[in-house]
Parts: structure tokens; C-alpha cells; sequence
């Protein structure tokens, strides 16, 4: 490994981007905000259409040097990468507050996942594998041996989202690294920063010239990660805009994590206390302001602890505290623009106009919106329809369980759903009907470890993220046969 450069303070003046693992300080930049404060916080080194090109053909070129740069070097960067990132653990934490809003507990939970997913994917590179397979099935093949191992596919691209952009970006970055893929990594426009921290300890590795760029840049010149054929591999999380981009990326591979509005069961009995469901809810409805995809933002109570629970949840919204994100006791910090802030008050307006009532929450301030929490939300508005992907959560009452599962898989979306019971015979029903691409029992939807696989269905996307299924998507099996 190369001698790592001196810390840098958690916002530099100006950070490069990353074109064929070297910095580049370009001259066109983009003003990185402080999403609390709204006043500029840095300003990163922005990449037009000519320099995604180059990195593509770096990348194209790369594709032997990284397929023949052997496991235990694949895994002894990502091991490297795990050390500078528990290094920098304070920094990364700093800036993830500063550029994405992200309270600050909140914000170190972040650098830790993001640790243990280039932990995780240390582990992977060197378990590839494959398989040996038995051909003789009839007089025609005896004597002929066969087995298989997994190959990387070659160059793939990778667009991330502002709510988690450590975490997504290591999703994206550790398994191609683990499977021997060169990448181009676009990070969201509006919080850069921890992706070219990311970029920044790579560049101190011995990867191949051209194995990673990292470029900020405007969607128009991200479209050649879209179209270029020289791709192999596209991985896009975002919003439903991921379906257009699938219908652009011609022969490549193609996975998509485009989010949901995640539903949670409480059954009669829960299987625990109402206090701990009423926690367990609190925390997935309204953690980092509810901007994750698996944000709780539907709850199907039964009719026998409705009341209870409501009420129960009304006294615990109440005591969040909304403020500065830097601030240890903040809960609910800005989202991420006014813009945002300003679709989701509409829809509240919206719900509310058709009848809905309000039992937490207040007006908009600015990027700050208070935990809110709805009942009697028509099915026909937004915030049932539509991923709210704000502290925004409704609550209905059931008296089937059946009628529940339904109402869960009355949704375009079908991300991961959350169930409290304590009938196991409901457990398994949800697991064989929810139409989902994961169930959590005795817990919220928002629940992720990440070497387990996470992916949806319907609208949600294609594939599965979570190390291990994120590598086999960026490898093949390629096949020996051996006569003798």
C-alpha cells in the first residue's frame, strides 16, 4: 500500500474528484450546502461528459489488470480501506452530518455499516469459488470432467442516492473490488464528499491504473454510464427514474434499488410489549427524518390495541427533539432541500384536505419538518400512494390479519415489509404472502444488516445488494471441460 496522506479537516476547501485513481482539481465546481444552515459548507471538482469518457476507457482498459490482480490483494485493500476508514471514523461522521443533514448519532451508526461492509467484502474476495460438476449423465459424456468459477464481468457503473452516501456508495465499491471489477462511481450532486473520502483511501492502494474514478457530474454527462456498451454492469439507487434508465442500458446488466413506502403489521398480540413497538416504530418512521427507503411509512394496527398504540405513539413523537444535526440530543434534523421539504408539506396538505387527521406533528420550517403522524389517510393520496421519504408515517386500523397482508400488498412497492406477532402460524403466513423482497418478524421494516440480501419487487427494483448477492451480479460462472 502507498504511505496514507495526512488527515484532512472534515470539510477541505476544495475536493478533487477521482479520474483513473489519481485526484484531479478541476475548474468547473459544484457548491457542496450545509443542509441545516443552507450556507455553502465546500465545493468539489465537478466532471462534464469528456472526462466520464475517459474514465470508461480507463476503466475498459483496466478490466485484465483487475481480473488478474489476485484475491489476496483484492483483499488486502479492502482490509486497508477498514483501517483508514476506523482512522477517519470522526471525520467521515463530521462530514455525513454536515453534507447530508444526517444527525450525528445517526451519522456515526453510518461510518460504522460503512466499516463493516469493506469488512465484509474483505472476507468475500477470497471465496469466490465455483464448482465442480458431474457430466457423466449418459454413455455419450464418460470420461468428461467439468467445474466452473466465477469471473468478473468487467467495467460497471454506479449511481448512489443523497440518503446514505457512505453506506450505498460501499455496496456499490466494496463487492466490485472483492469481484475484480473496474467501476465509475457518479455520487449524488448534493452529498459528494463521502464518496471522494472513500475515493481518497483507495487512491492509496495498489489497485490497477484505471480500477476507480469517482466523478461528481450533472445527470446529462452521466448518461454514458448508462449507455455506453462498454459497460457491462449498471447499479442505480434512487427513485423510479432507475426504470427509465434500465429501458436505456441496451445488453448490460442491469440492478435497481428504487425505494418504497414500507409497510408494518402490529398484530393483537405482538409478541412483545406495546412500549418496545412502540420504540421499534418511532425509530423507523423517523430516523434521519424518514429519507431511507425502508422508512416506516404505513402501520396496520389491530383494532384490539389501536387505541393503545396510538396513543402510545403520539406521547413518543412528542419527544423528539428536531434541530441541529450536530447537536447529540437531535433526532429529526433538515431533509435534504426546501424542495423536498416542500412536496412532502403538500402532500400532508393534500391527505389532511381528504380527510385525514393529524395526531403528531406541525407546521414546516424551512427544511424542518416535524415527526408527523396521520390516520384516516385516503388511499388515493400521495403519502399512501407514494414514497414519502420524509418523518411522515400513517396508521389504520385491522380486525383480519389477512385484510392487513393485503392492505400491505395494496403498493406498486415491495421493498421489505415489518410484522409484530406472536403467532408463529402469522409469522409464516406473512413470509409466504407479503409481497416483498424481504419480512422482518419482531421488528420494523428499516431493519438491514448488511451481508444479508436487500432488494425488491414491483417498483422497488431488480436484484439484491447485501455483499455477497452484490458480487455474484458482478461475476459469471465460466465453464472448463476436461476429456481424459
Amino acid at each position: 500500500m502507498k504511505k496514507p496522506r495526512s488527515k484532512k479537516p472534515a470539510f477541505a476547501k476544495h475536493y478533487p474528484y477521482y479520474l483513473a485513481n489519481r485526484p484531479v482539481t478541476a475548474k468547473t465546481v459544484l457548491d457542496v450546502l450545509d443542509k441545516y444552515s443552507g450556507k455553502r459548507a465546500a465545493r468539489v471538482s465537478y466532471a462534464d461528459a469528456a472526462v466520464v469518457r475517459k474514465a470508461i476507457v480507463a476503466a475498459h482498459k483496466a478490466r485484465p489488470a483487475m481480473a488478474a490482480f489476485p484475491p489476496d490483494k483484492r483483499r488486502d485493500v479492502l482490509e486497508h480501506c477498514v483501517r483508514r476508514f476506523e482512522e477517519r471514523a470522526g471525520e467521515l461522521a463530521l462530514a455525513l452530518c454536515i453534507e447530508a443533514g444526517k444527525p450525528i448519532r445517526d451519522a456515526r451508526g453510518e461510518v460504522t455499516r460503512l466499516i463493516d461492509t469493506f469488512r465484509l467484502a474483505a472476507g468475500e474476495a477470497t471465496r469466490l469459488g465455483g464448482e465442480v460438476l458431474e457430466l457423466g449423465i449418459s454413455e455419450r459424456t464418460r470420461g468428461y470432467r467439468g467445474m466452473t468459477r466465477r469471473v468478473p464481468v468487467g467495467v460497471c457503473s454506479f449511481i448512489t442516492p443523497f440518503n446514505f452516501p457512505l453506506n450505498l456508495v460501499a455496496h456499490k465499491v466494496a463487492p466490485a473490488i472483492a469481484a475484480g471489477c473496474p467501476f465509475v462511481l457518479k455520487p449524488a450532486a448534493k452529498t459528494p464528499i463521502g464518496a471522494l473520502i472513500i475515493a481518497e483511501v483507495l487512491a492509496e492502494t495498489d489497485l490497477p491504473k484505471g480500477a476507480f474514478s469517482v466523478l461528481p457530474c450533472s445527470n446529462e454527462d452521466a448518461a454514458l454510464l448508462i449507455e455506453d456498451p462498454r459497460i457491462a454492469l449498471l447499479s442505480f439507487t434512487g427513485g423510479l427514474v432507475g426504470w427509465d434508465l434500465k429501458a436505456r442500458a441496451g445488453k448490460k446488466k442491469v440492478t435497481l434499488e428504487l425505494g418504497g413506502n414500507a409497510a408494518c403489521i402490529v398484530d393483537a398480540d405482538p409478541g412483545t410489549s406495546l412500549d418496545h413497538v412502540v420504540q421499534r416504530l418511532v425509530f423507523g418512521a423517523y430516523y434521519q427524518s424518514g429519507q431511507s427507503c425502508i422508512s416506516v411509512q404505513r402501520i396496520y394496527a389491530h383494532v384490539d390495541i389501536y387505541a393503545k398504540l396510538r396513543k402510545k405513539l403520539k406521547a413518543a413523537i412528542a419527544k423528539l427533539s428536531m434541530g441541529d444535526p450536530r447537536e447529540e440530543a437531535t433526532f429529526i434534523g433538515p431533509v435534504i432541500d426546501e424542495a423536498a421539504a416542500q412536496r412532502i408539506e403538500s402532500w400532508i396538505d393534500e391527505a389532511r384536505a381528504g380527510g385525514a387527521r393529524r395526531l403528531a406533528g406541525g407546521p414546516r420550517e424551512g427544511t424542518m419538518i416535524p415527526a408527523t403522524l396521520l390516520e384516516n389517510v385516503p388511499q388515493n393520496c400521495a403519502l399512501y400512494r407514494q414514497e414519502a421519504f420524509g418523518p411522515v408515517a400513517t396508521i389504520e386500523p385491522f380486525d383480519d390479519f389477512d385484510a392487513a397482508i393485503d392492505a400491505v400488498n395494496d403498493s406498486d412497492f415491495g421493498l421489505q415489509a415489518g410484522v409484530f406477532t406472536g403467532q408463529l402460524s402469522h409469522a409464516m403466513r406473512a413470509w409466504d404472502r407479503l409481497e416483498v423482497g424481504g419480512v422482518v418478524v419482531g421488528d420494523v421494516p428499516s431493519f438491514r444488516v448488511d451481508n444479508m440480501p436487500y432488494g425488491g419487487i414491483k417498483d422497488s427494483g431488480l436484484g439484491r445488494e447485501g455483499v455477497r448477492y452484490a458480487i455474484e451480479d458482478m461475476t459469471e460462472p465460466k465453464l472448463l471441460v476436461i476429456r481424459g
